[in-house]
């Protein structure tokens, strides 16, 4: 298994430094959207060993913090939280932050602004919007107090901001024929967190009616409205999509969601990612068994990948939990791999966008499913190591000597 496992980290190095040699990476552009958060990363304070800021013991565990709020029932409870750093985030911006990073020429639209009326990039993204190729901001971003644990995070979001994000609003800032240009010209098509972002199903929506069918003339083809073949948008685009946690959305919203996705899927093929959460909550809606009995972990997730991908009708389905991750395609390519998971993160928010953009990164290149899945693991192994998105180099070396799972 670990030389198994070894082989594909070093194929999809060998695969990656083909792509940056012969010039395919600098043609594969990416377009994202459509959120912006600003992280508010946090350590919540178990006991004060001085009063100076940084010398307290934290809260180790999300157990040990639920403790701590469950024993305030009928009473009272002052916790203390300590801001270690604000950094831009949000779904989209960590997912395209990540793409950036590795090279690739990414576009993002999003929440992003310094107000919600401002075409002004807020300062705390010009990091962000180093590494990417177009930056056009859409509102200003929300906030999240992302509380870190050893073992996850809790995330608190304040929302309303990224509300003002809509199918209307996209079409005002860039103009429908400058969203078709820049799809056109897109490989990937990234688009995250449904679930906070009421305007999101909007934009897929106005992607399939007005956008996504019309492609064709983008390219010099024949004029007018153009369903492309399937083997067509197998060789030239991909989208990804990530709901982000839909745990607070009814069954008749996901639902829903998930035909808007099949019908997107029908005009260019759709990847869907999911975390274990989102697994089971995406198979109980679509009437199907998330994880049966299997010998193994990576034997459970493979067939959970396979059933909902099945169900659903879309493209791909990806899930990664923390050990790693499984995906299932329609060629009927499944596969799981075990990740280089870490007992202590430096850094856990936003690994799984790290993840998602490893993956779609790797899927657009061609790599096959289990390579795209040891990219995806090893993006977020090195970021929540690191602290920081690794560039290519970074990720190749990481592939190369890829660690084992702690335990």
């Amino acid at each position: 298994m670990h030389d198994d496992r070894s082989a594909i980290a070093h194929a999809a190095a060998d695969a990656l430094d083909r792509a940056r040699a012969d010039g395919t990476l600098a043609a594969t552009p990416a377009l994202a959207g459509f959120d912006g958060f600003i992280d508010s990363i946090i350590r919540v304070v178990d006991r004060r060993r001085s009063m100076r800021m940084d010398d307290f013991d934290a809260i180790g565990t999300i157990p040990g913090f639920a403790g701590r709020v469950a024993a305030a029932a009928g009473k009272s409870a002052n916790i203390e939280l300590v801001v270690e750093e604000d950094r831009f985030g949000g779904n989209g911006p960590l997912y395209a932050g990540a793409l950036g990073r590795l090279g690739m020429p990414t576009t993002y639209l999003g929440a992003v602004g310094k107000d919600d009326a401002s075409r002004e990039l807020l300062p705390i993204y010009e990091p962000f919007a180093a590494r990417c190729e177009e930056v056009v901001p859409l509102a200003a971003p929300a906030h999240t107090d992302a509380l870190e644990f050893e073992d996850g995070k809790i995330m608190l979001g304040k929302t309303a901001p990224v509300q003002a994000v809509t199918w209307e609003r996209l079409v005002e800032r860039v103009g429908l024929e400058g969203l078709r240009a820049r799809c056109a010209r897109s490989r990937l098509i990234g688009i995250v967190n449904w679930t906070l972002c009421g305007g999101v199903q909007g934009i897929w929506e106005g992607l399939i009616d007005h956008v996504l069918p019309t492609l064709g003339e983008q390219r010099g083809e024949q004029a007018g409205p153009k369903v492309p073949r399937p083997e067509e948008t197998e060789r030239r685009r991909r989208v990804f999509i990530d709901l982000s946690d839909p745990a607070k959305r009814t069954d008749t919203d996901l639902r829903s969601a998930l035909e808007v996705l099949r019908r997107m899927d029908e005009l260019v093929p759709v990847t869907l990612g999911l975390n274990l959460a989102e697994s089971e909550r995406v198979a109980r809606v679509l009437g199907v068994e998330a994880h049966a009995d299997a010998p193994s972990l990576g034997e459970s997730l493979r067939g959970g990948a396979e059933r909902i991908r099945e169900r659903s009708g879309l493209a791909c389905i990806v899930i990664h939990p923390r050990e790693g991750a499984a995906a299932a395609q329609r060629d009927g390519a499944s596969a799981w791999f075990e990740g280089p998971f870490t007992a202590r993160p430096r850094l856990s928010t936003g690994a799984g966008d790290h993840f998602g953009a490893g993956f779609s990164f790797a899927q657009v290149l061609g790599l096959p499913v289990e390579q795209c899945l040891a990219v995806g693991c090893a993006v977020s192994g090195a970021y929540v190591r690191d602290a920081e998105s690794p560039d290519l180099a970074r990720l190749i070396g990481f592939l190369r000597d890829l660690p084992g799972a702690e335990r």
